[in-house]
């Protein structure tokens, strides 16, 4: 018994030793942060950044991942302490790699859904027989023939019928021309009122059998359909459960010392099932691994590897936060017990920084602080813009009328009752308001000065982030101008003729954009002190005096 305990004791020593990598450079004199990494939002430590390098240089020396690392992928690192109060990190990639997820240098899935003998595979080649027999169902002969000859009866119906038509049409205009004339006998009027009843009948027998022959056509459409969409359904079901059933296996852990499944965690915050590739991300990994291995986490970052993927943005060798939609939930369980930095985005600054640069008995103009909401947000307790100027007033209401972003600073508009709101946000719908933004770019644009036309569209997966999405996204046109060049980064003033979601943001860093990143646009580039990015000027039509308005922020 001694002996088994100590030989399984060894083989994970020795496997925990595989994966924790010590610092190939001299570490010595860094010191090791007081908090670990709030993973929504922050600034790689020292550590983490020559870990990621260290982890960048070996993924790419290896000439079998070469190909799909250039296509782009987000690896990981979470630098840690191991029980001997040594020092080292451990590495991750989110996905698979090389269709893995097992790679001696990387740490493993949290759940091995890719094993041939495992739940996922078993249940997943049920369901790919399923789509095997939809796939023959629709692409089969009997139903294009069905198809087929429904669309040529339906063809056929409308040409008879029509002629149909225009032969009673004709035959009563040479009825009426000889009443017209006046000399029909009685004789006469009775053979024209019978050709009349006559014509009419046989279109109505003629329409019922077309009707006929259309039913049963369409019953033979109708019956290939039902059989497949049943097939759907029963495939949804399946697909339904065996989600379920995975994301019970995706067992986590804190550093209380608890566990829950991921299919739990979504249920008790959102009730629902989990997106999927829920627990496949860098993040959760590592920490799950240092859980079960003993390991104090110390600090830990992501960076994109790669090109930028087709539609986002995304720079080879920068840093990135923690996706919202499948991360957010898991990182908020797995942290607790944790001392983790808190949220920069939750310091928002005092209200006496809110500058009001005009009011009226119908309207205010803000000049907002970088860092605070526009309106009231998900968080409890943070007080925005909105509620804000609202206190300031008393017994006034006030409306929201456009956003900015809450990194985002500079002139807000809000009005003081629901039709001066609706007068100024149809301003903004016709595009008859005009906004300047300055903007200071990590990098320099190739031109001078243009237009920028890329359509946005949410992420679904990760919102609120966006991506460019030439079928399914909403039009999005911004104009630039280089104001001022400093060093390796551009200061540009921005003219957006839509507004969307993140649109300059996406517009500066996409690379069919500027290419060039906001300084400090952690989303979309890289993390910095702030957002560089402020709304300048703002200049409408007073909804009530109609008098043209126009502003200028000072606070820039």
């Amino acid at each position: 018994m001694c002996e088994t305990v100590f030989f399984c004791s060894f083989a994970i020593a020795i496997m925990v030793d595989a994966k924790i990598h010590r610092f190939t450079h001299d570490v010595s004199g860094i010191d090791l942060p007081s908090q670990f990494t709030y993973p929504m939002h922050y600034v790689p430590h020292e550590l983490c950044r020559i870990a990621a390098a260290e982890v960048m240089d070996y993924a790419l020396s290896r000439d079998e991942w070469r190909e799909e690392l250039q296509a782009g992928k987000m690896l990981g690192v979470l630098v840690v302490n191991d029980a001997d109060g040594e020092i080292g990190y451990l590495a991750a990639y989110s996905g698979n790699l090389a269709h893995s997820g097992e790679h001696h240098f990387f740490v493993p899935h949290i759940y091995n859904l890719l094993d041939p003998e495992g739940m996922f595979r078993t249940e997943e080649a049920v369901i790919s027989e399923i789509n095997r027999k939809i796939a023959l169902l629709e692409q089969s002969a009997e139903l294009e023939e069905a198809e087929l000859l429904l669309a040529d009866a339906k063809a056929s119906q409308e040409r008879e019928e029509s002629e149909m038509r225009c032969t009673i049409e004709a035959a009563k205009l040479r009825r009426d021309k000889r009443r017209d004339e006046g000399t029909l006998s009685p004789g006469e009027e009775e053979s024209l009122i019978k050709e009349s009843q006559f014509m009419k009948a046989e279109y109505r027998r003629m329409k019922k059998r077309h009707r006929q022959e259309i039913e049963q056509l369409e019953k033979r459409v109708v019956d290939h359909e039902t059989e497949i969409n049943n097939l759907k359904s029963i495939r949804k079901a399946k697909s339904e459960e065996l989600q379920r059933k995975l994301f019970r296996c995706y067992v986590v852990n804190n550093a209380l010392g608890e566990s829950l499944d991921v299919a739990t965690i979504f249920e008790r915050r959102f009730n629902r099932l989990p997106p999927g590739g829920t627990g496949e991300c860098c993040a959760p990994k590592l920490l799950q691994y240092a859980y079960r291995h003993g390991l104090k986490p110390v600090c830990m970052a992501e960076f994109w590897v790669g090109e930028s993927p087709q539609g986002e943005v995304r720079h080879h060798g920068h840093y990135y936060p923690a996706c919202r939609s499948k991360c957010l939930p898991l990182l908020e369980f797995m942290l607790q017990g944790l001392d983790v930095e808190s949220n920069p985005l939750a310091a928002l600054p005092s209200s006496e920084a809110v500058q009001v640069v005009y009011d009226d008995e119908w309207l205010m103009v803000v000049d907002k602080p970088a860092g605070m909401l526009t309106v009231p947000g998900r968080d409890e307790g943070v007080v925005s813009l909105l509620e804000l100027m609202g206190k300031r007033l008393g017994d006034e209401l006030v409306f929201e009328v456009h956003r900015l972003d809450q990194a985002t600073s500079g002139l807000v508009v809000f009005a003081k009752s629901r039709k001066v709101q609706r007068g100024l946000r149809l301003q903004f719908e016709n595009r008859e308001v005009s906004k300047t933004y300055l903007a200071l770019l990590d990098g320099t644009p190739v031109e001078e000065k243009g237009t920028i036309d890329l359509p946005l569209r949410a992420a679904l997966d990760d919102r609120p982030r966006q991506v460019v999405d030439f079928e399914h996204g909403k039009n999005a046109v911004t104009r630039y101008q280089v104001l001022e060049y400093r060093g390796d980064k551009t200061l540009v003033e921005f003219t957006p003729l839509t507004g969307r979601t993140h649109q300059l943001r996406v517009h500066a860093s996409h690379p069919q954009g500027l290419n060039c990143p906001i300084v400090g646009d952690m989303l979309y580039g890289t993390s910095a002190h702030r957002l560089c990015l402020h709304a300048k000027s703002l200049c409408f039509t007073h909804p009530v005096t109609g008098k043209a308005m126009s502003f200028t922020s000072t606070r820039l």
